[in-house]
C-alpha cells in the first residue's frame, strides 16, 4: 500500500500545487494584458506584450500535459526525493521562461531549456520505475 503522507509523495503534491498556481497566475496575466491593451475576447492577437503573455500561458499548458503525468509516474514508481526535486526545477524553469519571454521573445530559451531537461529527466525516471515494477510482476 502507498503511504500518502510519505515525504516524497507530499513534496510531489506540493510541487504539483506550485505548478498549478503558476499556471493560474499566467492566466491572470493574460487577462490583465487583455485589459491593459484593450484586446476584446475572442481576439488572441494585438499588442506584442499581450501576445507574449498568451504564448507563455499556452506553452505552459501544452507542457503540463506531459509534465504532470511524468512527475507522478516518477514519484510513484521510481520514488524518493529526486522526482519532486526535478518537478521544482521544472517550475523554476517555467518562471525563468516567463520572465525572459515577457522581456523579449528571444530571452525565453534559458528557462525553456531548464524545464525541458527536468521534464525529460522525469520521463526517464518514470520509464525506469515502471520497467522495474513490470520486472517484479
Amino acid at each position: 500500500t502507498m503511504n500518502l503522507a510519505a515525504p516524497d509523495i507530499l513534496y510531489t503534491a506540493a510541487v504539483t500545487i506550485l505548478a498549478l498556481i503558476l499556471y493560474i497566475y499566467m492566466g491572470l496575466r493574460v487577462g490583465m494584458a487583455r485589459g491593459t491593451y484593450k484586446i476584446d475576447a475572442p481576439a488572441m492577437v494585438g499588442h506584442p506584450d499581450f501576445e507574449r503573455a498568451v504564448r507563455i500561458h499556452a506553452n505552459t499548458m501544452e507542457l503540463m500535459v506531459t509534465f504532470l503525468p511524468a512527475l507522478w509516474l516518477a514519484a510513484l514508481y521510481f520514488g524518493g526525493l529526486i522526482p519532486p526535486a526535478l518537478g521544482l526545477v521544472w517550475v523554476i524553469g517555467r518562471v525563468i521562461y516567463m520572465i525572459g519571454y515577457t522581456a523579449d521573445a528571444k530571452k525565453r530559451s534559458a528557462g525553456f531549456g531548464i524545464q525541458a531537461l527536468a521534464q525529460i529527466a522525469l520521463l526517464v525516471l518514470a520509464i525506469v520505475g515502471v520497467v522495474q515494477a513490470f520486472m517484479m510482476v
